[in-house]
């Protein structure tokens, strides 16, 4: 596929008619939105806006997500309109988090990823324990609490229309690498998460197998794009692997409404 496409491709699927588990998914005439069903927050996922309504319609979903008591994050990504969309957002009280750039991966094409050894530490998670063993992990890497992630993470692992899949490197029966994918049911995308490594694992291949495994399973299952919003350290791994950048995508979070 050319690279417009699969762009195009990307913002119907994953921004515009997505729908999420345990969520509602609501259209306006500018924005594109999701509200928590859960203690979660809500969710802005597409924005259709220019320079002079964008602080108005900006003032309409504070005012929406404040009357439900619920924060939201806003994802912006950098082809979006307003181009200052970022500045109005935080002018209006947002925080903006680090950038992750959205890289995309066709498996239709000759792929080095799908040959890649998976390497015999790697299997699929099998109970909520496993989980939360992941969950430890990815706060000992990050020194953040993922209580928050792994309820979510337990609910889309007992729900099968989430359609997702959890795997970890296991050391001494340690989980030391994890990683997980959800395929997206109706649309060509399955979307990779995770990919943390405890320090003294890293440089051993765990990660590019967890890459692979997962590439594996959904091309198997007739899902031909993989996306990943990666960070500065995973965007060179995931090129080396066949990997192309299609932008960037900046997170944005609501002040919290009591």
């Amino acid at each position: 596929m050319k690279s417009d496409e699969i762009l195009d491709l990307f913002n119907k699927h994953l921004r515009i008619d997505i729908i999420e588990p345990d969520s509602r998914r609501e259209q306006t005439d500018s924005v594109i939105r999701k509200v928590s069903l859960t203690n979660e927050p809500g969710f802005i996922t597409y924005s259709n806006m220019n320079e002079s309504n964008a602080d108005r319609v900006i003032e309409e979903q504070i005012a929406y997500y404040k009357k439900l008591k619920q924060q939201f994050e806003w994802k912006v990504y950098d082809y979006d309109k307003p181009s200052d969309l970022k500045e109005r957002l935080l002018k209006k009280g947002f925080t903006i988090e680090e950038s992750e750039a959205l890289m995309i991966s066709d498996l239709t094409k000759e792929n080095l990823l799908l040959d890649i050894p998976v390497q015999p530490e790697i299997r699929r998670i099998i109970n909520e324990q496993e989980i939360w063993d992941i969950m430890k992990l990815e706060e000992d890497v990050w020194s953040e609490n993922h209580q928050d992630l792994g309820q979510r993470l337990v609910r889309d692992f007992h729900d099968s229309t989430a359609h997702l899949s959890l795997y970890g490197a296991f050391v001494n029966g340690k989980v030391v690498s994890a990683a997980w994918m959800y395929l997206h049911e109706g649309t060509p995308f399955a979307s990779l998460w995770g990919g943390s490594t405890l320090a003294n694992y890293r440089k051993k291949g765990y990660y590019s197998s967890l890459l692979a495994i997962r590439a594996r399973e959904a091309a198997a299952n007739g899902y031909p794009l993989l996306m990943v919003d990666a960070s500065h350290m995973s965007r060179p791994i995931l090129e080396k692997h066949g990997f192309h950048c299609f932008g960037h995508s900046t997170p944005c979070m609501s002040p919290k409404f009591e």
